[in-house]
């Protein structure tokens, strides 16, 4: 059983869930705890670092994009109490993601030569443009098919963005949060290089929906080698929580952590 589910998206960036509709959520999958982390941004509504919404324990967090020295990475920030540098970064992110929005918008509208009817704006991700698609009428695409053949990172209409590097990263959730780790560490193409990077951060996301098999030995090591705690999250985008997470005993450290903070 999920405990702490902490790696959750709402609606700031690309998920569906409001930060209302995140404790029905969890309460229905059994979860206790939950992080909010949307994609570069914070959540102007979370008033401290860890609150209490209807009986769950809604942890104020973020997933920033870096540049890592073998290619980008995500960093997960955890009871984070936003700075004035990490604001001004978000922003400057937030102006990028949008203009990258609206080139993809536009690149996918001119190539099937129809009509997304897609707002740009703040918080605007690749799976907002890949539902667009789903459930454009005249288009047999579904989410999956519009990022294989359209907008993933080797399809026509993909555009790169412009993020901040590793070091200053790290360095802007260092110094708003309790606890910066690892995302999701075998999604990359190479995971190892990912995993060296743990030498500077606090933590590892050591459990994830992969759907395909990991070499946790791999994640261990690094536990070991660099004293890492290890957070764990389903990354929702949709409505149900815990397909993978942490156990109440598991989530202790990293409560501890938290309440130092």
């Amino acid at each position: 059983m999920v405990y702490a589910d902490l790696h959750v998206h709402t609606r700031r960036s690309d998920g569906t869930l409001t930060l209302e509709t995140v404790p029905d959520a969890a309460r229905g999958a059994g979860v206790a705890v939950v992080a909010v982390t949307d994609h570069d941004r914070f959540h102007p509504d979370l008033d401290g670092p860890v609150v209490e919404r209807d009986g769950v324990t809604v942890i104020h967090g973020i997933e920033l994009r870096v540049e890592g020295p073998h290619g980008r990475v995500d960093l997960l920030g955890y009871g984070l109490e936003p700075t004035d540098e990490l604001r001004a970064a978000v922003e400057r992110i937030q102006r990028d993601r949008r203009e990258r929005g609206r080139a993809i918008v536009e690149c996918v509208e001119d190539r099937l030569g129809i009509d997304l009817d897609v707002g740009i704006r703040e918080g605007l991700g690749r799976p907002h443009v890949a539902r667009a698609i789903e459930d454009h009428p005249d288009i047999d695409l579904d989410y999956d098919a519009a990022f294989g053949e359209l907008i993933g990172n080797d399809g026509p209409c993909f555009v790169a963005r412009d993020v901040p590097s590793f070091e200053r990263g790290r360095s802007l959730l260092d110094d708003a949060c309790a606890l910066v780790g690892l995302a999701h560490p075998f999604r990359y193409d190479d995971p190892e290089a990912a995993l060296s990077l743990t030498a500077d951060l606090d933590a590892v996301e050591g459990y994830y929906p992969y759907g395909r098999p990991v070499d946790e030995s791999l994640i261990d090591a690094a536990v070991r080698e660099h004293d890492l705690l290890v957070t764990g999250g389903s990354d929702a985008h949709g409505r149900t929580l815990g397909a993978a997470g942490l156990a109440a005993a598991e989530y202790e450290p990293i409560e501890r952590r938290l309440d130092r903070r």
